[in-house]
């Protein structure tokens, strides 16, 4: 039966007559047996889908925490790496580990009898020995005790208060040294100099008058004033490297740190200083460096023009510590500058309507 012979024979409108048979078509899903299988199995599908998902917990709810056996041992940031001459002492606080074995970890600190507590096989004689040897007496006594057939034991130092040396300035650490060891393989250990940091170092020694002063040269690893010994106990100073300060028409002005193991040119301070604005006199960067003649020291003033260093056309000067480069401001571009285009537009249309009257 059409609409058409629907409306005719109920006198209904168009549209109440769709309002009802939607009325009885919802009504017929809810009853029929087919619609109420389909809730049901939209019910029971739920949690399986929940389940398939990444299911959130609730922000009442811990986190889950990891099982002790599968847990891996914690890193300390603070390990030093002593040398092979490095011989364990009373104070020293130790890790020691099995690998493989993450159940099998303790940190420890040496006893004023230079024994350290360890797991299943109590205390353990470590005086005097060095790392290897320490972690072979371990390893001898898990075997022995059949705790554990082929262990391979790792010992790592955190800390130690006898046979150090104390690195201040420019980088700070604390190196185990039992013996000597290699200036070169004090600072390697301490992660190395950073470029803010002065090649000319000081070694505070108990004993001597003066501080021990090496010139390091440009490389570390190849210098050969970087072998001489550190000994326990020595303090070793590092300063700041020298600076070049940076005046006027740069992006960027200030001081910037010289990396000893490379010179440092003109153009490659002017690109470290965020490079020159636009307003910038290029004919007349002015180069201040401070010279010592005859005792006295005095400040000579050297005229660059920086566009035809960059050109080609003249050479790219090394700087020195304590120069001052100062490049002066084209007053006209300056005030280009702060008045904008906007500005310079504004005052280009005046002048422009002025010539036509």
């Amino acid at each position: 039966m059409t609409i058409n012979k629907l409306n005719r024979l109920s006198g209904c409108t168009p549209l109440a007559l769709r309002c009802t048979l939607l009325v009885l078509l919802i009504a017929s899903c809810c009853i029929h047996p087919s619609g109420a299988a389909l809730a049901q199995s939209a019910q029971s599908d739920a949690p399986a889908a929940q389940s398939v998902g990444a299911y959130a917990a609730p922000p009442s709810e811990a986190p889950a925490q990891a099982s002790p056996s599968t847990a891996a041992p914690l890193t300390n940031p603070s390990m030093l790496y002593p040398g092979e001459d490095f011989k364990l002492s009373p104070g020293d606080l130790i890790s020691v580990s099995v690998f493989q074995q993450p159940d099998y970890q303790r940190t420890v600190r040496i006893s004023s009898e230079g024994a350290a507590q360890l797991p299943f096989i109590g205390s353990v004689p470590l005086e005097g020995l060095s790392i290897r040897e320490a972690q072979d007496r371990i390893a001898d006594r898990l075997r022995t005790g059949q705790f554990f057939k082929d262990p391979e034991v790792i010992l790592q130092v955190f800390d130690t208060v006898n046979g150090s040396v104390l690195i201040t300035g420019e980088v700070h650490g604390i190196v185990p040294v039992s013996t000597e060891r290699s200036l070169r393989e004090v600072l390697l250990t301490a992660g190395g100099l950073p470029a803010t940091a002065s090649h000319t170092i000081k070694i505070v020694r108990a004993g001597l008058p003066d501080p021990i002063v090496v010139n390091l040269g440009t490389d570390l690893a190849s210098s050969t004033a970087a072998n001489i010994p550190v000994r326990p106990h020595d303090i070793i100073q590092i300063s700041r490297a020298s600076v070049v300060y940076v005046l006027g028409a740069f992006a960027h002005q200030g001081q910037v740190p010289l990396d000893q193991a490379a010179p440092l040119t003109l153009l490659q301070l002017a690109a470290l200083s965020g490079g020159i604005n636009f307003e910038g006199r290029y004919n007349d960067l002015r180069l201040i460096r401070t010279v010592t003649a005859d005792g006295k020291t005095e400040r000579k003033v050297v005229n660059l023009d920086i566009k035809k260093i960059r050109d080609g056309k003249a050479d790219d000067p090394i700087l020195q510590a304590d120069d001052i480069v100062f490049l002066p401001t084209n007053q006209m571009k300056a005030a280009i500058k702060s008045v904008g285009s906007g500005g310079v537009l504004g005052v280009v249309s005046i002048l422009i309507a002025g010539r036509t009257f």
